[in-house]
């Protein structure tokens, strides 16, 4: 009679591909060119629930504007305009 065995744990990892859309940057499109950290209705729009700052792979922000928005958060952060946590 055969004996019956569980499948191997562990061992190799499936890869798996993350297929990425195609997001343009919000501010070059609308033509931004200085993020204002007293205005927090954009700015709360890249982040999280959690009021932490969503990376670029999610929010398809360039890398220009993704260091400037993070400098805007933080300082509004500071002035107490959007909160560290919610």
């Amino acid at each position: 009679m055969p004996r019956l065995t569980k499948p191997k744990q562990g061992g190799s990892r499936q890869r798996h591909r993350v297929y990425r859309k195609d997001l343009s940057c919000y501010f070059c499109m609308h033509g931004i060119d200085d993020i204002d950290y007293k205005n927090d209705v954009p700015l709360r729009r890249f982040m999280s629930s959690y009021s932490k700052i969503l990376p670029t792979r999610k929010t398809g922000i360039c890398a220009k504007h993704q260091r400037r928005l993070a400098e805007a958060i933080k300082r509004a952060r500071f002035m107490a305009i959007v909160p560290y946590v919610s």
